[in-house]
């Protein structure tokens, strides 16, 4: 069997992934906080049949020699945590980080899951949760009849309460931080699992030691910029269109030799 069909059909699997990821890119764009994903592809085993730097004499060496390369594979998908653009929306519990940070989210089994989509909102007790449900951590409670909700850039939360003259201070949000963000997991709803390559959550004030701050009344938008996406497109298409006729042409060989022989 012609090895070409087998390179060929990793090109075009791998074509397939990379279509799939970019798909998912263009559906996100409009998504709070989302971050787009890269795949990375890896070019696959070598057969040597011919070792470079072989002896050809016992004076000449070989300068190159005879590989011949078995395919592609996609090894990852990294996520790219570039800033994306903020926009304006007035609410008083809508936050975005401006730089680096996540805000920390509470789980309904105790675990601790990350997240740049800053949609937050009040529950029926009062305390500020995520568009799920799930309660900012630590948790921040507004009394009921709290107004002129102010969040600063370093994550104070304070409010005007009852009859008070001055404003109340009612918490503050805290920031995390990993050394290696793209090890995160994504868990769907736009929240991040740390794991083993992502390194610890590092907890920090906003504003201080390389996080970002926070602003008030702001979301951060979606990182995917379109057209480079639909270029990305492109590409991934007429790389398929190329590995399939690859496949369109090795299978004609093969027919010529059949009739031929046959």
């Amino acid at each position: 069997m012609q090895p070409a069909l087998w390179v060929s059909k990793t090109g075009l699997s791998a074509q397939d992934t990379n279509m799939t990821t970019i798909s998912n890119n263009l559906a996100n764009v409009n998504t709070t906080g989302f971050k787009r994903d890269r795949v990375v592809f890896q070019d696959l085993l070598y057969q040597i049949n011919r070792q470079p730097g072989g002896l050809s004499s016992q004076n000449t060496e070989l300068p190159s020699g005879l590989q011949l390369g078995t395919g592609v594979r996609v090894v990852g998908t990294a996520k790219q945590f570039s800033q994306g653009n903020l926009q304006v929306t007035g609410q008083p519990l809508d936050m975005a980080v401006n730089g680096r940070g996540f805000f920390q989210v509470l789980m309904p089994d105790g675990t601790i899951n990350y997240t740049r989509d800053g949609e937050f909102q009040l529950n029926s007790v009062g305390d500020i949760v995520n568009p799920e449900g799930y309660p900012l951590e630590p948790n921040i409670n507004l009394p009921t009849d709290a107004t002129n909700v102010t969040v600063g850039k370093d994550g104070t939360v304070t409010a005007v309460v009852g009859n008070q003259a001055q404003p109340v201070n009612l918490g503050q949000i805290v920031l995390v931080d990993f050394v290696n963000p793209q090890g995160l997991q994504a868990m769907g709803n736009n929240l991040y699992r740390e794991t083993n390559a992502s390194g610890n959550a590092v907890q920090g004030q906003a504003g201080l030691a390389g996080l970002g701050t926070i602003e008030q009344g702001t979301t951060e938008a979606s990182n995917v910029q379109v057209v480079e996406e639909l270029v990305n497109m492109i590409t991934t298409q007429r790389a398929y269109e190329m590995n399939s006729k690859v496949v369109s042409a090795t299978d004609q060989m093969l027919q010529f030799v059949t009739n031929k022989l046959g």
